[in-house]
């Protein structure tokens, strides 16, 4: 069975107890397969991106027709760090509810509303209004080139600089290694698995460490990076805190010692083609 998230966010935990570990995030507007309805309170489910974790069921929608419809006609963004759905295309009016960055919604058209606003519906069927800047059709890896996704996806990646640490966190009030390389790639097109390890059936391939590109991911024990260039790699690290930039080259002054010295595996979702 299909459900929609309508929390800003929904917490997965390890097991049916709010005091379990946090193991992921999803948003408002995603929508999740309930694989077990494990109690009164929760239920066991399955992301799109096939994560699994327990979840409140006060945090979701349960009616599958309207999940359906949503997961078709929801194809746009929130790319703000935090966006707030108002019930006028104006700055003075009531707020219904913030998004974060990542969040699934829903574009309707509407006749005479300023350019600088968009009407979107709710999961609940209402009718709030988001700035369209803030909004972005969902991508598709697919219609731009190579050099295009790379750079787009290191450029999402620095957009949560500074972002706090947050073991199983994905969103601006908090996020972990994984959390930030998946959701750099979730938001140009590309689902890639939500741990920081390569898994079969995703497609993130592994290749030599000296071939490495910008946007390639660097793998470390039980830790994941963005690597954009010149050595430097983008990563939410436990240890710093935060988002934040450092080096595999020991003569600069972002090198990290402790990573530089483990990397252990590059994946891309670009494999060199086989000379003929």
């Amino acid at each position: 069975m299909k459900s929609i998230i309508k929390a800003m966010i929904a917490n997965l935990h390890a097991k049916p107890d709010e005091t379990s570990e946090l193991i992921d995030e999803v948003f408002y507007g995603m929508t999740v397969d309930i694989l077990t309805d494990c109690h009164e309170d929760w239920v066991y489910v399955q992301t799109s991106y096939r994560y699994k974790g327990y979840c409140q069921k006060a945090d979701l929608l349960l009616d599958e027709e309207k999940a359906a419809i949503w997961h078709s006609e929801a194809q746009h963004i929130i790319i703000q760090s935090f966006a707030d759905v108002l019930q006028q295309p104006r700055i003075q009016s009531t707020k219904l509810m913030t998004l974060v960055k990542g969040s699934s919604i829903s574009i309707v058209t509407q006749e005479d509303v300023p350019e600088e606003w968009s009407a979107v519906q709710l999961v609940s069927g209402k009718i709030g209004y988001v700035r369209t800047k803030w909004l972005q059709a969902k991508r598709s890896q697919t219609q731009i080139t190579e050099h295009s996704f790379r750079e787009n996806v290191i450029e999402t990646a620095l957009g949560y600089l500074a972002t706090p640490y947050r073991w199983g966190g994905k969103s601006p009030l908090g996020i972990d290694c994984s959390g930030l390389c998946s959701m750099a790639y979730m938001l140009n097109g590309v689902t890639i698995f939500r741990d920081a390890k390569m898994v079969e059936g995703f497609p993130i391939v592994k290749i030599k460490k000296e071939v490495r590109q910008k946007g390639d991911l660097l793998y470390f024990p039980g830790h994941i990076a963005l690597y954009i260039g010149d050595n430097l790699y983008v990563h939410s690290s436990l240890g710093g805190n935060e988002v934040t930039i450092n080096s595999l080259d020991k003569q600069h002054a972002l090198y990290r010692h402790d990573l530089a010295t483990t990397l252990t595996e590059v994946g891309t979702l670009f494999p060199e083609k086989p000379k003929l």
